[in-house]
């Protein structure tokens, strides 16, 4: 402990005399205890002539009083830095001087003295090269922090405590690897080790952890500091905080990587469309060439003209797939909706598969719930849907498998389950199921072709009819089953007054439309022409329909009133549709919280789609819609909320 004792007295005692400032310092009592170099030659008293002396022998006459204030604030463990005073050297020359005075106190913060720093005012133009230095120390946004060769903080600037925390009172006296994370132990050791050596340590980037806990990202140059005689008495270092740099650096690089991927992934799906497109009509070249060659006889003929129908229908499937992409993505997929019977459906899609299932001698088997039967959609887009379903289902069942096709209800809604115990899917690839062009294998060595666009058009066709399609499977191996969920009617219609097409009925009343009848519907638009067009709409079809202007306006209806189905345009000023179905949804005090809502909006891309149903709304309509399709959208959302309330 002696040891410690003295080689800390040393290294004080080295910073003293090494340092190109005057400084002195006193104890409780103001007495000067220690007087270095510098300020003997700026005030020309030896330290043999001050030492023992009050340090106002150094202060004017006329400035004791003026002072008062600044010994008071050092009383009061205040510090003082920079303040530009007079100062009396031993010749009766005044001076001007910039004075910084640190306080010391114990353990217990009683005073012990105080450490005054004195630099001669220029009031010339040139600046005084140690008045520049300490204006950095003090102005710098770097952490700048001295130590001993112990790793013991010797100084620590305001910058030092924006970075880490710390103010210089916390960190002075204490060891700087308090700042070094714990799973770097090794990291101090080796750099005071360097430093020992006289070498330093530039630009070294690492981490370090604040006081509130945060690790940071630091950028760090650690060099020698010598006394008077060129000694090693410790080192000084300069930090600058680059988290904010690390975070840019990786967004940059996951941006690149990002990017990187969509250029592969087009690149494969050009690859892919090429190959797929490609394969079919080298057969139909192949057949057409020997056909008009008159090579073949008559079973070879037949053959022919097989094998040619087959790959012009594979290659229609391809090209209608992509139309049906390029439709979703650019918002122009039209529905015309009709009451479609599912039994019906599903039976007629099992029996169209059935020369496949038994070219594969796969075991197709459906089981059906009677009770289930009507929902309100597309009936050539649900079929689509179920085609690629059961289509996927027979492609990736090996020979003499099963699949089954059941229909069941799941409260207000139809499920409709495809499954099957082919070769299954990888659980990391499981959330990828639905996404636009992915493939589990999109290798050339594939053992299944295709663009890998007929599950995003199946999820894309659900969600545009109000439903919701998922997968699941237990791995590769262990089979899969695709679900989808699609809102029921709850009573189906008589034969006479069953759905027709759009087109019939806009040659019809619309007081056509049964479904509305005593359902109460809350219509929201900014445009009062739209509001009065769909009331006049609305009300026509036997529903009691109010309108809303704005959000606010809705909000405050929905607290006296209860309608069955919201219809809310999306773009209205100061709240748009989105806030309004989110503040509905979140507030559980409002006895609408779960009201069925429809986005009836002129944002028409897929993306507004899908916000739109992730802000709660159950279906997306783009403007302008065909009034009988609007209806039957309204009809099938209402059976999802409370039953009419008469």
């Amino acid at each position: 402990m002696p040891d410690q004792v003295s080689q800390g007295m040393a290294f004080m005692q080295a910073v003293l005399e090494s340092a190109r400032d005057a400084i002195l310092v006193c104890n409780s009592e103001g007495i000067v205890t220690h007087w270095n170099d510098a300020a003997a030659e700026l005030f020309g008293y030896s330290a043999q002539e001050i030492v023992g002396q009050p340090v106002t022998t150094l202060t004017p006459a006329d400035c004791l009083e003026q002072e008062r204030p600044m010994l008071d604030r050092i009383a009061r463990r205040e510090a003082i830095s920079y303040w530009h005073t007079q100062r009396l050297r031993k010749d009766g020359q005044l001076i001007e001087v910039y004075l910084s005075v640190t306080p010391v106190v114990d353990e217990t913060s009683n005073l012990l003295g105080a450490i005054h720093v004195l630099r001669w005012y220029w009031k010339e133009s040139q600046l005084d090269p140690q008045m520049l230095l300490a204006a950095i120390f003090e102005s710098a946004d770097d952490a700048i922090i001295t130590k001993d060769l112990n790793g013991v903080v010797t100084s620590w600037n305001p910058g030092a405590e924006r970075i880490y925390g710390y103010e210089a009172a916390e960190m002075i006296g204490k060891p700087l690897s308090m700042l070094i994370p714990s799973d770097q132990p090794d990291e101090e050791p080796n750099i005071l080790r360097r430093i020992r050596n006289g070498q330093p340590v530039e630009h070294y980037e690492t981490k370090r952890q604040t006081k509130d806990g945060r690790i940071i990202d630091i950028s760090l140059t650690v060099s020698p500091i010598r006394d008077s005689k060129g000694n090693i008495v410790g080192a000084s270092k300069i930090a600058r905080d680059i988290t904010e740099k690390k975070r840019i650096e990786v967004r940059e690089r996951e941006a690149k990587q990002r990017a990187e991927a969509l250029s592969r992934s087009k690149d494969e799906f050009i690859a892919t469309v090429s190959h797929e497109l490609r394969t079919p009509m080298t057969a139909i070249l192949g057949w057409v060439r020997m056909l008009a060659g008159g090579q073949l006889k008559p079973d070879g003929q037949k053959k022919a003209f097989e094998v040619i129908e087959r790959n012009a229908r594979s290659q229609a499937q391809l090209i209608e797939d992509l139309l049906d992409m390029s439709r979703i993505i650019s918002g122009k997929l039209k529905l015309t909706m009709t009451q479609v019977d599912l039994s019906t459906l599903i039976a007629a899609v099992v029996e169209s598969h059935r020369p496949t299932a038994e070219l594969k001698s796969i075991r197709v088997r459906t089981v059906i719930d009677p009770a289930v039967k009507y929902v309100v959609g597309d009936q050539d887009r649900l079929r689509q849907v179920l085609w690629n379903l059961l289509s996927n289902a027979l492609k990736f069942t090996p020979s003499g498998g099963h699949v089954q096709v059941s229909l069941d209800r799941a409260e207000s809604l139809a499920r409709i389950s495809v499954l099957d115990d082919g070769i299954g899917i990888n659980p990391e690839f499981l959330p990828h199921v639905f996404d636009r062009f992915s493939q589990a294998d999109s290798s050339i060595t594939r053992f299944h072709g295709g663009l890998g666009m007929g599950l995003s058009i199946v999820k894309s066709i659900v969600e545009l009819h109000g439903g919701e399609v998922s997968v699941s499977s237990s791995g590769e191996g262990k089979g899969a089953t695709f679900s989808v969920m699609l809102p029921l009617i709850t009573k189906a219609a008589r034969r006479d007054e069953e759905f027709a097409s759009a087109e019939a009925l806009l040659e019809e009343p619309l007081t056509y439309a049964r479904d509305l009848v005593g359902l109460k519907l809350l219509v929201v638009d900014d445009e009062p022409d739209t509001c009065e067009m769909l009331s006049f709409l609305l009300e026509g079809c036997g529903a009691e329909v109010r309108t809303a202007n704005s959000a606010t306006d809705a909000l405050e209806q929905l607290k006296t009133w209860s309608p069955n189905v919201l219809i809310c345009d999306i773009g209205m000023p100061a709240v748009d549709g989105y806030e309004l179905m989110r503040r509905i949804r979140s507030d559980e005090k409002l006895r609408n919280a779960h009201i069925p809502a429809v986005a009836l909006t002129a944002l028409a891309r897929i993306e507004d789609r899908v916000k739109a149903l992730s802000a709660g709304y159950q279906m997306h309509v783009a403007k302008p819609i065909e009034p009988v399709e609007l209806v039957s959208m309204i009809a099938s959302v209402a059976t999802l909320g409370n039953k009419p309330q008469k």
